[in-house]
């Protein structure tokens, strides 16, 4: 897969691409991804930074679930893709507590809960709009400065105050990997937060239900589907290098 995204067009070339031009693009890929993920598993499109074309030609492969970092990008992409009815969008990014209540209006799954701060203004963002989200807690099981999500203690804590949430639904957990891990580190780490998950359920917490582990992106997919990942969030290995 590095090899494809290697020999992708440059950014400039493919600005005035079409959706055919896109779906050429994408289809050897895909087919090449779908022999590798198990019918199981989600797979999320991970079309920031990519344009509305790009998604437009993934949706006429079969994708149905696309993962964007900003609310403003996202915004703009729904508004060219407004034909496309049944898209699922899910937020993958960090989310700013000031830009709450137009995530909670543009997305379907939102993965990037990674405080009990910002839990609580999205509780009552989706109070006052009367949508309840499904959501996923992001966690950090090692220590990594550069990503945001509850530390495994932290998250552990907060579980009595984010089970008094009444307008979330909270079904998964999310993570992130530190780059520069080999696969095996990568394995163990994404099992950990099975584990973490497992240990949750057992709580039998009223309103937290852990069904969904959105982990594993273009360089470590294989290993989170061998911890038991049910979302894998590709973007690279897909529609090629970000330029």
């Amino acid at each position: 897969m590095s090899q494809d995204a290697a020999q992708s067009p440059s950014e400039s070339a493919r600005l005035n691409w079409t959706p055919s031009d896109w779906a050429a693009e994408l289809a050897d890929r895909l087919l090449a991804l779908q022999t590798e993920i198990p019918d199981t598993v989600r797979l999320i499109a991970v079309s920031k930074t990519f344009p509305a074309e790009a998604v437009r030609a993934a949706y006429a492969l079969g994708l149905r679930d696309f993962g964007e970092n900003k609310v403003q990008e996202t915004a703009s992409k729904q508004s060219e893709l407004s034909d496309l009815k049944d898209i699922r969008w899910h937020l993958i990014g960090h989310l700013q507590t000031n830009k709450v209540r137009k995530a909670l209006q543009l997305f379907d799954w939102i993965h990037s809960v990674d405080s009990l701060k910002l839990a609580k203004k999205l509780d009552q963002g989706a109070a006052d709009l009367s949508h309840s989200p499904r959501c996923c807690l992001q966690v950090k099981i090692v220590s990594d400065p550069s990503k945001y999500g509850f530390s495994v203690d932290g998250l552990v804590q907060a579980l009595p105050q984010l089970n008094c949430l009444e307008n979330l639904e909270i079904l998964g957990l999310m993570t992130i990997l530190p780059f520069g891990l080999a696969p095996d580190q990568a394995k163990t780490i994404f099992e950990q937060v099975r584990i973490l998950a497992d240990n949750i359920n057992q709580r039998k917490l009223s309103r937290i239900q852990i069904e969904h582990l959105s982990m594993g992106m273009s360089g470590d997919f294989r290993s989170a589907i061998a911890a038991g990942a049910t979302c894998i969030r590709l973007g690279t290995a897909l529609f090629g290098r970000r330029q």
